[in-house]
């Protein structure tokens, strides 16, 4: 095996996450109530730490019968110190239910 394949599974059988390499592209999904002004929210949210995100990194699914929305936000993350932000600041919108 590899080197890389080897670290892998090291790191999967003693419990360690894989380290993510910055800067990297990063989706963040997050999935809430479908309120009027959620979508701007969300947004609002995320680029308070990444500056303006273009609409073609974007993405929006209602449910079957419309009730939640998940919103996928593709970022350049730069940083853990910034992802945590973000995902603390999500949390703190109250009609998230889950941020992934």
């Amino acid at each position: 095996m590899s080197k890389d394949v080897n670290d892998e599974k090291e790191n999967r059988e003693s419990g360690q996450v894989p380290k993510i390499e910055f800067p990297c592209l990063y989706p963040i999904k997050v999935i809430g109530v479908s309120v009027p002004g959620f979508h701007e929210s969300v947004l609002k949210a995320v680029e308070r730490h990444t500056g303006g995100i273009s609409d073609e990194l974007v993405k929006s699914k209602p449910s079957k019968n419309e009730n939640y929305v998940s919103i996928q936000i593709t970022i350049a993350a730069v940083s853990v110190v910034q992802l945590e932000s973000i995902f603390i600041d999500l949390k703190k919108i109250e009609q998230v239910k889950m941020v992934l």
